[in-house]
């Protein structure tokens, strides 16, 4: 009697299935799209911080003219208004420290209300010190520019609009300070040197400020270029697995009939009592497996983990399960597996994480296979595999582009691909890889995973 040909021929027992099929995916270009809204709103919160760096410019600039033309230079100025305008612009810094300390995304409208506020501030100073005949209405200039690198088209048009309406307000309602007329002085004048003084200071804070606000964009453009970069290698490399996917799904039926047939031939009277056949038998069986796994790895490469595979298991019998896996085949001279894990979490056992670890040491295992070491331990909630060897270690090209599609030593073609899958796996479940030469030769490469991406909770825990 033939055996059923839907039974897994794989199964060492009884295994419980991990309830979901597959381990999280995350498509590349929407992960992508987040995190360059992310970013977009980390600048926003670097150019906010840099518009309150101003403002305290600005208040201590105002405290040094008002102080310099009343005492000074004589100039009759109306103290109490002024100094009241100034209490209410640092009122507004303070509270502008402590609203973006604890809010970290600033859109276009609340930078638009942050330099509206600052116009209205230099209006009113200006309206109780001359209007439009004191040199420092030169500074609204400022504020336009600001606009202009700042905001969006439209609200930077709005601060045109507003600046040009102030200093209008400013001709018609404003009375002029008492000021001699001494024009005919050239540098001497009051008037030419309050101008002089405002167009130091107008480039000075241009030059300090705008630098900083572009360095702040070229950065974040560099950081979405990175991110758009890798969302194209990761999707790159999903659309070349879907041709393998598709073989490795029609590989599948063949390949579990052809074990189910064997293990009948293994249990048939013809076969049984001949020791020859069944050696070959069990060959056979081995390289089935062997074939599965290979199906199992491509599958992986195409962003799918095979929900048969998924079982609860515990982290040390997991751990323990891939390397006596890793080391059937592999001509390692000495293998180091040290556990230093303690508390023997529940966690779900799968083939994609499986093959993710097994890339790792087999990379290794080219670079040095006389002797090889992994190391595995819980670091605040984060699992730690510490893979070391004694090879040449990684090239500095190859450690700036780590984890890059291609980017290989090897020479061949496709190298660099079994650890831009590691990285890809890892990033997927919230983990990273890292890689570093050590001083006494050979490489460590780190692998951290959450243990919240693959542990099992019990119903105390999700209730």
């Amino acid at each position: 009697m033939r055996a059923n040909k839907n039974r897994n021929p794989y199964d060492g027992g009884p295994r419980r299935p991990w309830h979901g099929g597959r381990l999280p995916v995350v498509e590349p270009l929407a992960s992508a799209n987040a995190s360059a809204s992310t970013i977009t709103h980390a600048a926003g919160h670097k150019n906010m911080q840099q518009l309150i760096q101003l403002r305290w410019i600005a208040v201590i600039g105002q405290i040094t003219t008002i102080t310099t033309a009343s005492i000074l230079l004589g100039v009759q100025l109306p103290m109490p208004a002024m100094l009241n305008v100034l209490a209410c612009l640092i009122a507004f810094n303070v509270a502008s420290i402590l609203r973006w300390q604890e809010n970290q995304v600033v859109s276009n409208s609340e930078l638009l209300l942050a330099l509206t506020v600052d116009v209205a501030s230099l209006t009113a100073q200006l309206y109780l010190s001359g209007g439009a005949t004191n040199p420092f209405v030169f500074l609204y200039l400022l504020h336009v520019i600001l606009g202009a690198v700042l905001l969006e088209t439209w609200s930077t048009w709005t601060i045109v609009i507003v600046t040009g309406a102030c200093i209008a307000g400013l001709a018609l309602f404003s009375e002029p300070l008492p000021l001699p007329q001494d024009h005919a002085l050239g540098i001497f004048s009051l008037y030419v040197q309050g101008m002089l003084l405002c167009f130091i200071l107008d480039a000075a804070l241009l030059v300090i400020f705008i630098t900083r606000i572009m360095q702040n964009m070229r950065s974040s453009a560099a950081d979405v270029s990175d991110l758009r970069q890798r969302a194209a290698e990761e999707e790159h490399i999903v659309r070349m697995g879907l041709l393998a996917s598709g073989a490795a799904h029609e590989l599948g039926t063949p390949l579990a009939t052809l074990a189910v047939i064997l293990g009948d031939w293994k249990h048939m009277p013809e076969f049984k009592g001949n020791p020859v056949l069944q050696e070959e038998i069990s060959e056979m069986q081995t390289q089935l497996k062997r074939c599965k796994s290979i199906v199992s790895g491509i599958l992986m490469s195409a962003g799918e983990a095979r929900g048969e595979s998924s079982a609860a298991t515990t982290i040390n019998t997991f751990l323990d399960e891939v390397v006596a896996e890793w080391r059937v085949g592999r001509p390692v001279t000495e293998f180091v597996f040290e556990n230093r894990i303690e508390l023997d979490l529940p966690v779900v056992s799968d083939s994609t994480l499986k093959q993710m670890i097994c890339n790792v040491l087999d990379n290794a295992l080219e670079a040095s296979p006389q002797w090889l070491r992994m190391e595995a331990s819980i670091e605040g909630g984060v699992l730690v595999l510490l893979v070391t060897d004694n090879g040449p270690g990684f090239a500095p090209s190859i450690l700036a582009q780590f984890g890059k599609p291609y980017n290989s030593s090897k020479g061949r073609p496709g190298g660099g691909l079994g650890l831009f899958l590691v990285l890809n796996v890892a990033r997927t479940l919230g983990g990273e890889v890292t890689a570093t030469n050590r001083e006494q030769g050979g490489a460590m490469v780190r692998l951290t995973l959450p243990l919240s991406a693959i542990e099992i909770k019990s119903e105390q825990q999700t209730t």
